[in-house]
Parts: structure tokens; sequence; C-alpha cells
């Protein structure tokens, strides 16, 4: 089945793409028309989503869509990006012992698994998965059992149990802005607690990005060097994304 423009086309692969045991936590949103797109990002968000906060800013998977294409659409007006804003796991609370555990990650990654199988159902544009936070860890984990994606997008990551990039065949990109509160949290695991290596590592293996003067919240906020870079990889423009100005520590 093709779904075509309009809001019961959306509405019809949002629901294809929410996992099927889905609880009144869980969301996906679609922003654009999927079936005719050139580039689909995925957008996968850390702690500390809800069904009423799914909207509130650009810190928000919702808000995040929309500055994303805005952003996109004025790089690169003739290119049609569709973005899927993705709640499709319990994302844990940031004061909790699931945020320090891997537990909620592992449940994650088998839905997301199945909404990017969904998804290239619908099309064959490459796809790329921007995550955020403890996004990283659910999206790294997908991707590790293979995943059909072109880019892996890991910003503000508490860390990744694989210790290279090589664990996928997309491209692996890394991000930590300057004013980030993560930069302090350690990369590493202790038995059942935190989740390994650094995805900013030099020995990681991804490639850098510039994210700027980001705090932790602040990578999809308008005129900000994280947007434009996350746009210039959501749309496919490997070469024109910068290198940050120094290595994060």
């Amino acid at each position: 089945m093709r779904f075509r423009h309009g809001i019961l086309g959306m509405m019809a692969l949002a629901a294809l793409l929410v996992p099927p045991a889905q609880s009144s936590g869980r969301l996906v949103r679609v922003y654009g028309d999927v079936a005719a797109a050139d580039r689909v990002a995925v957008i996968v968000p850390g702690a500390d989503i809800t069904l009423d906060t799914f909207d509130t800013g650009s810190h928000r998977p919702g808000g995040a869509a929309r500055a994303l294409l805005a952003e996109a659409s004025r790089q690169s007006p003739g290119t049609r990006l569709a973005v899927v804003a993705w709640l499709g796991y319990e994302s844990p609370p940031t004061w909790s012992l699931d945020v320090l555990t891997d537990a909620t990650a592992r449940e994650g990654a088998r839905a997301l698994r199945r909404t990017v199988t969904g998804l290239r159902r619908e099309t064959r544009a490459p796809i790329a998965l921007l995550c955020h936070s403890y996004g990283s860890v659910v999206c790294a984990k997908a991707a590790a059992t293979g995943l059909p994606v072109a880019d892996l997008v890991l910003t503000a990551s508490p860390g990744s149990e694989f210790p290279t990039a090589a664990f996928t065949t997309a491209r692996v990109w890394a991000a930590l802005g300057t004013n980030d509160w993560m930069r302090f949290v350690p990369k590493t695991r202790l038995g059942p607690l935190g989740f390994g290596h650094d995805p900013t590592h030099p020995a990681f293996g991804a490639r850098l990005f510039d994210a700027g003067q980001a705090g932790h919240s602040d990578y999809f906020r308008p005129d900000t060097s994280s947007l434009r870079n996350l746009a210039r990889i959501a749309l496919g423009h490997a070469d024109q994304v910068t290198a940050p100005n120094r290595t994060p520590p």
C-alpha cells in the first residue's frame, strides 16, 4: 500500500509505524509525504518525553521536526524531505534508574527496527536517524543488528556499548555542544549501569560535526550550527557538514 499526500495518508502511515503494543505514552507523527520524499529523517528523542510535551519546543520531537523541515527548506528548497517524529518507546524520566541502564533502550531498539522496516516498505529514499541523548542508545542498539539507514547521528550521547562506528554500514555522526552537561557524564559501563564508549572520541570512528555552544536541549534550536548540520545530514549533503572547532573532551 502506498500512502499519498494528505492528512489521511499521514495518519495511516503513522499508525503503521507505531509498535503494535503501543501504550498511551507512545506517539509517531509524520511530517511530509514519505512515499514521495527524496530523503527521510527520523528523530529519536531521549528522556522525559511524554504525549503532553511532544510538541513543546524544538527540544521535543514535534518541534524538532518542524525546525528541521524549515531549515532543510531554507538550505535546499527543491528537496522533498519527510520527517518522522518518533516516540515509539517509553521515554524514561531523567531522574530515574531507568535512564542509567539500557533495559528501556533494548525495548526501544526493537520498536525502532519495526518502524524503519515499515518506512522502507513505503519508500526507497535514504533514511537518516537523528538521535538525541538516551535516544542515541536506542538507535545504536537498533543499528547494531542491521538497519537499512544511510546515516546514524548520535548527539549528546551518554555512551555506546559498541566500541567503534564499524558496528553499522551507515555513516555514523556524533556531536556534543560545548555547553552540554553531558560532557561531564563518564562514558563507561559498570555492571548494568552506564553505556560504554564515547561516540565523540576519535577512537570511536564517528564523523564529528559542529554543534557550537549547544546545551543539552539545543540541538534543533533554529539558527544554530547544530541544526544547520543536522539538516545537511538529513538532506544527504555530507560534504557540506562542518567539523567542530575543537575536539570535545
